[in-house]
This record gives structure tokens, C-alpha cells and sequence, in this order.
């Protein structure tokens, strides 16, 4: 499913997702373009341990918890920088 009809079929409610196609512009935004909603969640508190159980389980898959009153998905990603040191 695409963002648009999530939030039509899922009206102000928690999520765990699973991004299933996504992609990263060169200004380091992940769009989600294909999403699977795994679970409905009671409030955000239950979202985020959701979260955390799944991808400790599959950490190799992508997965978001969200608010469908969001506009849009944009999620910025971060780098890790590591520094050497001499």
C-alpha cells in the first residue's frame, strides 16, 4: 500500500509498519513507497515497544512506527561518522 491509503483505511491511529520499497534522496530522505502495516497499536508508548520487539527479531527488515495524521513519511537519515584517531 502506498501512505495515501493507510491513512484513508487506518484514521488517526498508531502503526507498525514495514517498509517493503523505499528509497533515499540525495539530501538524505527516506520515502517510504511501498508499506505493510503489521500491526494497529493502542497509542504510541505501544507503537514504539512494538517497534523494538520486531526489529530486534528481524533487524535486517525496515520497520517504522507512525501516526497516520502525518502528511507524509520523511524520515532523515543519519550517518554514522566515525573519527581516527593517530
Amino acid at each position: 500500500m502506498i501512505w495515501s491509503e493507510i491513512k484513508e483505511k487506518y484514521p488517526q491511529q498508531w502503526l507498525l509498519v514495514e517498509a517493503l520499497e523505499a528509497h533515499t534522496t540525495p539530501d538524505s530522505i527516506r520515502h517510504l513507497d511501498r508499506i505493510s502495516v503489521l500491526e494497529q497499536c493502542s497509542d504510541g508508548s505501544t507503537a514504539f515497544k512494538r517497534y523494538r520487539e520486531t526489529h530486534t527479531q528481524f533487524p535486517d527488515r525496515e520497520y517504522y512506527y507512525v501516526h497516520t495524521s502525518r502528511y507524509v513519511i520523511e524520515i532523515i537519515e543519519e550517518t554514522q561518522r566515525f573519527l581516527k584517531w593517530n
